[in-house]
């Protein structure tokens, strides 16, 4: 990489953190004043900052596509309003080399957002949930919003799950091949042991054709997959979970028949982000050299944040829509940034 490619590339890059400050600020006071609303007992003023804190670096890799795109745009849009990138062209600059030269500060960003989704997010939003929790339940952290799970002919449905890996209301429901419940039982608390769980003061039924027998035991040994790690998925949202995550909790769901399609959703998107990035900065680009090559500044503003909620409109609305329709969410995922990708090249074909 020569001394221009290296500038070009500056000029992009400084543009792209810059808009990523801004946006990410923004994020940072608008999701304060929103956690504000939510104080009670020992989550203060001081809880909410650190909380919105753990949670900034989920809200610097969504902001990561649009930054991207905005900050292209201004970046390259400043060099074309000082008649640089006229210059470039008249020297005889290929735009082949212009658009590598923007790409190469994007290797940068896609690390970055990789290693943010597979090593840093998910142990900052159990981390920050676990505090935040703590702090509304005077010390204790659980999860208390219920859980249902399915292992074979057994259902389970977990109260709530404490951060050290402990569940709180196992109840679980038993059913033979016909689909008629055999036997059901309640334990107040579960303990994960070597490869095992031991139930706590268990209180269940088993149903016979004409009778019912009620068991008492002070403990009981359960084993199923459910390991702690897969309790702590359950728990956490698919959006915060690391793409090595996604993938086993995904293919563990579909081994037991039950619905992994947010699960794939999240992962497609995670493991796509990268080239996502890059279709939205081929079509700013695009517009570089096209629609936008002799507006101001303001402009290019306003068309790079337009097209960005457009497609994360568009994002937002396929995700669900394959989930309810049935369509792959590999599809839903690839589809937009495909079709920003293919309007771009169209773009720099004709002005190449």
């Amino acid at each position: 990489m020569n001394r221009l490619d290296r500038y070009i590339g500056r000029q992009v890059l400084m543009s792209i953190l810059a808009v990523l400050g801004v946006l990410w600020g923004l994020s940072l006071l608008f999701a304060l004043i929103d956690e504000l609303a939510f104080m009670r007992g020992q989550y203060g003023v001081p809880e909410v900052i650190e909380y919105v804190l753990l949670t900034s670096p989920r809200r610097l890799y969504e902001l990561l596509p649009m930054g991207a795109l905005i900050g292209c745009l201004i970046g390259l849009g400043t060099l074309a309003s000082s008649s640089e990138l006229t210059v470039m062209r008249a020297s005889g600059v290929p735009l082949v080399r212009i658009v590598g030269a923007v790409m190469a500060p994007m290797l940068l960003l896609m690390v970055l957002g990789l290693a943010l989704s597979e090593f840093v997010m998910p142990k900052t939003e159990v981390l920050a949930d676990f505090k935040r929790e703590m702090a509304r339940n005077g010390g204790q952290a659980l999860s208390s919003k219920g859980l249902w799970h399915r292992e074979g002919n057994q259902y389970v449905h977990i109260n709530a799950a404490r951060s050290d890996g402990v569940m709180l209301g196992i109840t679980r429901f038993t059913f033979d091949d016909a689909r008629v419940l055999r036997e059901s039982s309640f334990a107040a608390r579960a303990e994960f042991v070597g490869d095992h769980w031991v139930l706590h003061e268990v209180v269940g039924t088993r149903f016979a054709e004409q009778s019912t027998e009620v068991i008492r035991q002070p403990t009981e040994i359960w084993r199923v997959e459910l390991t702690p790690q897969l309790v702590g998925t359950l728990i956490t949202e698919p959006d915060a979970l690391s793409i090595s995550g996604l993938w086993q909790y995904a293919r563990f769901l579909g081994g037991q028949g039950l619905d992994n399609g947010p699960y794939w959703l999240a992962f497609w998107g995670k493991v796509l982000q990268p080239l996502i990035t890059a279709s939205l900065v081929i079509l700013a680009i695009s517009f570089i050299f096209g629609p936008l090559r002799s507006v101001t500044l303001g402009q290019r503003i306003f068309t790079g944040v337009l097209v960005g909620f457009v497609f994360r409109i568009i994002q937002d609305l396929l995700g669900p829509a394959s989930l309810v329709f049935g369509f792959s969410p590999l599809l839903a995922v690839v589809l937009p940034g495909a079709v920003c990708a293919l309007i771009g090249l169209r773009l720099l074909q004709r002005a190449g």
